[in-house]
């Protein structure tokens, strides 16, 4: 399974390089058997560890070229970074990006290789108007999304859930999951208030691959409790 952390904008260079030392630590002392990914600020970025991999949270559609205040291709390849976060719902909904401009990113870094954490999810308007809202809603997000990229994995964050205490009920989850794979079979993480006590219940469902985690990730004791919680019910599964 994928346990990912998404740090936001948390963390300096060097708090980012001390999290992933402990990190690091923790797995090869814990024989930590999933995969772990964790998202820094740009400011931080680096490149990936030997049981870590260093994605993106955020880029242009570009290698280069006049866009104030973003970074493209050829930045995130100076820390050999080749893994990307797009659609997350604070990009959607806080910065504005339409579906016209997550397309473009998707289409940019897959024509690049680039292995693509795509997120989708509803606003709480949405959830509220029943299940066939919420899948009408989904499907509209990856209409456009070429769903047979080999390097992509689909993330689904209800928007209600994300920083909120509030959590999908189980039912929720394996409902919107089923409906998900059945449109894309690809790896499928769950988010939104995801922490360590309810990690285990989570990952325990079918068709939950791993979940993608904001702030239970940002110390990284808690990240590493994450990846103990992952341990046993990958074990419970083999």
């Amino acid at each position: 399974m994928i346990i990912a952390a998404n740090l936001k904008t948390n963390h300096t260079r060097r708090s980012t390089a001390e999290y992933l030392d402990k990190v690091e630590r923790y797995i090869e002392t814990n024989e930590i058997i999933d995969r772990a990914v964790v998202f820094p600020p740009s400011s931080a970025l680096t490149p990936s560890r030997r049981t870590i991999t260093v994605g993106a949270q955020n880029a242009y559609h570009a290698s280069n070229g006049s866009f104030t205040g973003e970074i493209g291709a050829d930045q995130l390849d100076e820390f050999g970074i080749k893994t990307i976060l797009i659609g997350h719902s604070e990009r959607r909904h806080i910065i504005g990006e339409g579906l016209d401009v997550v397309k473009r990113k998707f289409d940019f870094f897959a024509n690049i290789g680039y292995e693509i954490f795509f997120c989708v999810g509803e606003p709480l308007e949405i959830k509220e108007a029943g299940f066939d809202a919420v899948m009408t809603y989904i499907n509209k997000q990856i209409a456009d999304i070429n769903l047979t990229y080999e390097n992509l994995v689909l993330a689904y964050e209800p928007v209600w859930a994300i920083g909120t205490g509030k959590t999908a009920t189980s039912g929720d989850i394996l409902e919107v999951h089923k409906a998900i794979k059945n449109i894309a079979p690809k790896l499928l993480l769950y988010g939104g208030s995801v922490k360590p006590e309810n990690t285990a219940e989570i990952l325990s469902l079918e068709g939950v691959d791993g979940v993608l985690v904001g702030t239970a990730s940002w110390h990284s004791e808690n990240y590493c409790r994450l990846l103990e919680e992952s341990k046993k019910v990958s074990r419970s599964k083999v």
